[in-house]
């Protein structure tokens, strides 16, 4: 059965999907190995980690391409990946969807941003239409090669045109065909209620849980009464990471060793029990390869 497929089940179970944040193949190995049953390939996450950059459109399709090949290639857990705006008009959005589904995307997540886009919860967002956002669902479905793959349309409406915008936008979007929606940013919970009792029995509802965003809840518990379905957590990798490399360097810069950081460090022989290399060793042999006669 594929990833897709795998997605489409998940949605039918009783619960919330927590989806972390990937941006490489050591992040989807962690996710993975750590038990989670999907993951989240975020716009973010690889603007920031990959290319140092802030989330504002500034990664291409075809970089995003490249990223989802890596990740798809260190595992099998279905990834919901971020297509931003899908890089252009309807016709841009049939040629990006096909390209991520190949390159190994379980469900596609398109949101109504003018390029250049940038953070939902960034100012100075604006937003297309509502009927051209339509057609660009339309098109989606249209190029999908699996019908499993799950279209998941976000609207960025309500913190630029208000709530009832983004609850019109979203019933369109329904009636466009989209398989779940996204509503970004709601401003507290009687908001996030009344998008929970409005679309919930009807579609899967996603939900951002990244910090500092002001997210009205804490933690994806919350969510299931809310009648959400996936808790996504974009950077919460990246934004633990940040505060220990930032004083390891710091550390390495003005003692020059790491001594003092074993304890909270993994070290080679771990890293290549992480990655899988005992297993390559022992497939290499099947080949006719033995790696113990390299001197």
């Amino acid at each position: 059965m594929s990833h897709a497929n795998n997605f489409r089940l998940l949605l039918g179970e009783p619960g919330v999907i927590k989806a972390p944040g990937v941006y490489d193949g050591l992040t989807a190995r962690l996710v993975d190995q750590a038990g989670f049953s999907a993951a989240f390939l975020s716009g973010a996450g690889i603007s920031f980690a990959r290319f140092g950059r802030p989330d504002m459109g500034l990664v291409t399709a075809s970089e995003m391409v490249d990223s989802i090949a890596i990740i798809r290639d260190c595992t099998q857990l279905p990834l919901i990946v971020d297509m931003d705006t899908g890089y252009g008009n309807a016709l841009n959005v049939q040629r990006t969807v096909r390209t991520f589904e190949r390159a190994g995307a379980s469900a596609l997540l398109m949101e109504d941003q003018l390029m250049p886009k940038r953070c939902g919860h960034m100012a100075g967002k604006q937003v297309i239409s509502c009927a051209e956002m339509e057609g660009k669902i339309k098109a989606a479905l249209d190029s999908r090669q699996n019908q499993n793959t799950a279209i998941i349309a976000r609207t960025d409406a309500l913190g630029v045109n208000g709530f009832d915008d983004a609850i019109e936008r979203a019933h369109r979007y329904l009636g466009a065909g989209a398989d779940a929606l996204f509503i970004e940013a709601p401003k507290n919970i009687e908001q996030m209620r009344v998008i929970g009792a409005t679309f919930g029995a009807k579609v899967a509802l996603i939900h951002n849980l990244v910090e500092g965003g002001g997210s009205p809840v804490a933690d994806s518990s919350e969510l299931v009464a809310l009648n959400y379905k996936v808790a996504l957590y974009p950077v919460a990798l990246l934004h633990a990471f940040i505060p220990q490399a930032e004083q390891l360097l710091k550390h390495i810069l003005n003692v020059g060793n790491t001594a003092d950081w074993q304890g909270a460090m993994v070290n080679l022989s771990y890293m290549n029990d992480l990655l899988g290399a005992p297993e390559l060793m022992a497939k290499s042999k099947l080949y006719g390869f033995d790696d113990s006669e390299i001197n």
